[in-house]
């Protein structure tokens, strides 16, 4: 069969609009979002929906939608950001990429409504002075950097984040290792190793395991600004945090998000049944954990961007609103760097040259 029509429409669980079903993937995919719904082929062409959460999506009322307020949407056509913000700015570029190319977005339906947040609290006189240590901090980093690449571009937003809880009972079952030590008859000792079957089991909770819904500040700078202190400090969202500031609309929907959290939850139960295996070393893990208790919450986080240009390359560096930590990328002197390996060579001649 090579072309499939639909009985009735799909919304897109993320932004609303149409979704279409595109062959090569077997799903419904939006082709505002690019939100992929799993969905399975029936005898007659028409589709059902696979996953419970694209009807959990689709169920959520139109007053749980929206900032609870008029703000205005633009995305940007070179890094793909949704940026939201108040309705009398007018934007001339990007906030995440600094890219002029940003059209309006008001023609899909709203996202669903954060459920809370957490407030800024580090200012921007104190992040642009942490910025410029930070700077100063990279030996390999060009002795330029701190001049070139200014904070007058320096952002405070909202980002997009999910959040999911779960109770985890794992079991585990593995080869561990007991070393021991041999010598043979001209008195060589040698380590080898004896292999035992071993099993166990681990229980695990999650709280509030952060998947990241962003898509204009780059995924691993937000994997290593946690952690933020969402388990004491969350407040219930109220549209009046939002002044001012720009919010970033999530483009990683629930779907997508719930199967990022079980693959980071799956890392985690991995790692502690690992620690559980007896002896000296391990192999063949296996593990079956079973999830309950899952739950999920949209909230936004505070962030700090700072987006610059060295070269012809783009750098971001983003700070945790809620505590300073820093992460960030840098260029490298590759003046600095050809020099310590000439030192290097040097004194490895020297060095040689000693022992003749």
């Amino acid at each position: 069969m090579s072309e499939v029509t639909a009985i009735k429409k799909f919304a897109c669980p993320a932004c609303g609009a149409e979704a279409v079903w595109t062959p090569s993937k077997k799903a419904l995919v939006c082709p505002y979002c690019s939100t992929v719904s799993p969905v399975e082929l029936k005898a007659d062409g028409s589709l059902v929906e696979e996953n419970d959460l694209v009807s959990a999506l689709r169920s959520i009322p139109e007053d749980q939608r929206g900032w609870a307020a008029v703000r205005k949407t633009v995305k940007c056509q070179s890094c793909h950001a949704i940026s939201v913000f108040d309705e009398k700015r007018v934007a001339q570029s990007c906030d995440f990429c600094g890219s002029p190319s940003i059209l309006a977005v008001d023609d899909v339906s709203a996202p669903i409504r954060p459920s809370s947040l957490l407030a800024f609290k580090i200012a921007q006189g104190q992040v642009r002075e942490d910025i410029r240590r930070w700077y100063g901090s990279h030996f390999w980093a060009p002795n330029a950097l701190g001049q070139k690449a200014l904070t007058d571009t320096l952002h405070g937003m909202y980002l997009p984040y999910w959040t999911f809880d779960a109770h985890a009972e794992c079991p585990w079952e593995a080869e561990a290792g007991y070393d021991y030590t041999t010598r043979d008859s001209k008195g060589n000792t040698q380590t080898e190793t004896r292999w035992e079957y071993a099993s166990g089991h681990v229980s695990k909770d999650f709280d509030d395991l952060l998947v990241p819904a962003s898509k204009g500040v780059h995924t691993k700078l937000l994997d290593d600004l946690q952690p933020f202190p969402t388990t004491t400090d969350l407040v219930p969202y109220d549209p009046g945090y939002l002044s001012g500031w720009v919010v970033e609309q999530y483009q990683i929907d629930l779907v997508q998000a719930a199967e990022d959290s079980r693959g980071r939850m799956h890392s985690q139960l991995s790692s502690a049944c690992a620690q559980e295996v007896p002896g000296d070393r391990h192999r063949n893990l296996r593990i079956a954990p079973q999830y309950s208790a899952q739950t999920f919450k949209h909230i936004l986080l505070p962030v700090w961007l700072l987006t610059y240009t060295y070269g012809t390359k783009t750098y971001q560096v983003t700070v945790n609103g809620s505590t300073g930590k820093i992460t960030g990328e840098y260029p490298l002197s590759w003046v600095k760097i050809t020099i310590a390996i000439v030192i290097g060579l040097i004194v490895l001649a020297i060095f040689f040259g000693m022992q003749e």
